[in-house]
Order: C-alpha cells, then structure tokens, then sequence
C-alpha cells in the first residue's frame, strides 16, 4: 500500500526563488507528524527509476548515500566553515552527497532534518554562498547538517546511474536521468545540441511524454536505451496515463 502525505509549502519569501527549500520542510513536517513504523526511509526522486532489486545499503550508524561529483566541500571550505565551523572538525567530514538517494535510519534522520532545514535558509540568506552553490545549495546543507550531526555516509557509486554520461545499467540501482540525452542518427551524443533524437524530461514541463517514445538509433548506450524503454513500459501500463496532470 503506498501512502501519500501532502505537505503545507513555505511561503514564497521564505522560498526567495527556490523552490527546492520545500524539500527539507516536507522531510520535517512529515517525521513530526506522519506514523512511520519502517526503521530505515529512502530518500528518491521522481527522476529516479528503479533498475535492480534495491537492499538496504545502510546499517545502523551507516547511512548509505551516492556521491555527486559536483559536491565539492573540500573546494569550497571557505563557505563550508561558515556553518561547520574548525571546531567541529575537518571539512572532510562533509561528504560529497546530497539528501537523494539516501537510506538511513529513521531516528537518524530526525536529528539532522531540522538542521538541514536550518543550515539551508542560512544558506539562501548569504549571497556567497546562495551564488557559489546556486540548485545544489540544498545537497550541500543536507551534507553539512549530517556533519554537524556526526553523520558519515557510506558513499556508494553503484547506488546510481545518470545517462548519458554513465553508459551501462550493471549492477546500479536506479538511473537518474536529470540530463538530456542527444544523439544524431549516427548514435554519436550531440551534448549541448539538440539532437536528432533526444530525451530530457525538460521537453515535458507541462504533461507527461507520449505514449510509445522512438528508441535511440544504433550505437546509443544501454543506459539510454533502458531508460527510454522502461518510460515506455510505464506509460503503457498506466491507466489514463495521456491525462496526469
């Protein structure tokens, strides 16, 4: 049975523009008042699609999370000092992530909601540091809030794949397809150009894709491949599916 919660939203001043604040604020309101029995919550995406059997990848003290290469506390400590402070420890304890995907215990995940709440707003509200980390400014203060917390993640590569840059399914979990996906006819990726063939989830803004997509032409990776494939089987087995909204 799958539950679904609706949360109150920020009000647009608090929001300045980014709407991804709502994130921590749903995972706040939710923890403190939703009955949740499971002992570990995985945190997902809509972009997210399922390819393997998923396990649980944490264990207690051990939350499992995948590293983004574009996360870079080491980088940018200057930035990073001004909400985990010398004293805390070395920035290195801030791992590369963000809250998603995650799986960690629930009780864990109550302590440091508030401060990746927190740590978030504080952020919005330095300039340097709203500019520097710009979309990804929430990742960052859910990675600051676990450090602050003492939350280190077990960092793990296979948990995610994002075509096109990531060319084969294996044995990862889920694909992440937050990129557009260009090819010519050829099969050769035409990044940055729109592409004879194409997929990116920008082109449905306002509903969903079409029913029976056109496969990649030849010589198109199978992380590609896969993906548009299981949008297909979805968008086949969904009752009205032309009419969500």
């Amino acid at each position: 049975m799958l539950l679904i919660y609706f949360m109150s939203f920020l009000t647009l001043s608090d929001l300045q523009g980014y709407i991804v604040l709502n994130r921590p604020w749903a995972f706040v309101q939710w923890l403190e008042t939703a009955t949740i029995q499971e002992e570990y919550i995985l945190m997902a995406e809509p972009d997210h699609i399922f390819v393997n059997p998923l396990p649980n990848l944490a264990s207690p003290g051990h939350p499992a999370a995948f590293p983004f290469f574009y996360i870079k506390p080491a980088e940018n400590e200057k930035l990073i000092r001004r909400f985990y402070p010398k004293e805390k420890g070395p920035v290195t304890n801030v791992d590369p992530i963000g809250n998603s995907p995650v799986i960690i215990e629930k009780a864990v995940l109550e302590k440091i909601a508030p401060t990746w709440m927190n740590i978030s707003l504080r952020m919005k509200d330095d300039p340097e540091t709203d500019k520097a980390f710009g979309w990804v400014l929430e990742m960052y203060a859910y990675a600051v809030a676990s450090a602050l917390h003492n939350v280190k993640h077990v960092l793990r590569k296979d948990f995610m794949l994002q075509p096109p840059w990531d060319l084969e399914v294996g044995k990862k979990f889920i694909i992440h397809y937050t990129y557009g996906c260009d090819y010519n006819m050829k099969g050769e990726l035409t990044y940055g150009k729109i592409g004879e063939w194409r997929f990116d989830k920008r082109s449905y803004l306002t509903g969903p894709p079409p029913r029976n997509l056109p496969l990649p032409p030849p010589g198109v990776p199978e992380s590609v491949v896969r993906l548009v494939k299981m949008v297909n089987e979805a968008s086949a087995n969904i009752l009205n599916w032309d009419a969500v909204e």
